[in-house]
């Protein structure tokens, strides 16, 4: 049987966060149970291709059996290296950010994103600066575990990840996904931020 992988579970009603009205209702925030991890034999590794021309090899991805919803996200470190390169990929076509240790996908979650009159930039990132609790000024908001990306204020953080929501160009993840991945990521690592137009993680067969 064919598995879906995480890239593409997102189903229809998933609609872009900028074309609807708030909810009134917070979302709940749920985390996503996996099936068997996805490993990829030695020497046939699949590449995903950054926004910068650069590749990035993929040993294993997290399968996930469902359709995510706004606030959903998915963790799981098992049977993966607790070193290695750790680089963030985010999807803005499919509202996914994707976590990858040493080659490994060890997480994911719906995002909101940027709209038109401010929208969230794609290319290849280091991350800045990281802050546990941290206010913009610019728009007196929270933004809890904040990654800063850009000089003018970019940034993956906590957000209450609902439909109709939009951000200033910034990356909102749900607030216990944002704190996994803070701890997991270190000042230089990479958020390569794909294009609306770049293609799915790889399949599995």
């Amino acid at each position: 049987m064919r598995h879906i992988l995480l890239a593409l579970t997102l189903t229809v009603a998933l609609a872009s966060c900028q074309d609807a009205e708030p909810d009134r209702i917070a979302q709940p925030v749920k985390r996503v149970e996996t099936g068997p991890r996805i490993w990829y034999p030695v020497g046939q590794y699949p590449a995903l291709a950054l926004p910068d021309g650069e590749t990035r090899q993929v040993k294993s991805l997290l399968n996930v059996r469902q359709s995510m919803q706004f606030g959903d996200y998915v963790w799981n470190e098992q049977h993966v290296p607790a070193t290695g390169q750790t680089w963030v990929r985010v999807d803005l076509a499919r509202q996914l950010l994707s976590v990858f240790r040493d080659g490994h996908e060890i997480g994911s979650a719906v995002i909101l994103y940027g709209t038109d009159g401010k929208p969230t930039p794609s290319g290849v990132f280091p991350i800045l600066e990281k802050q546990q609790e941290h206010r913009s000024t610019l728009y007196d908001a929270e933004m809890p575990y904040m990654l800063r990306l850009t000089g003018d204020g970019v940034a993956v953080h906590a957000s209450n990840v609902r439909r109709g929501s939009a951000t200033h160009g910034c990356i909102g993840v749900p607030r216990s996904f944002a704190a996994l991945l803070f701890a997991a990521v270190r000042r230089g690592d990479i958020v390569a931020i794909m294009p609306p137009s770049a293609g799915p993680l790889p399949k599995h067969s």
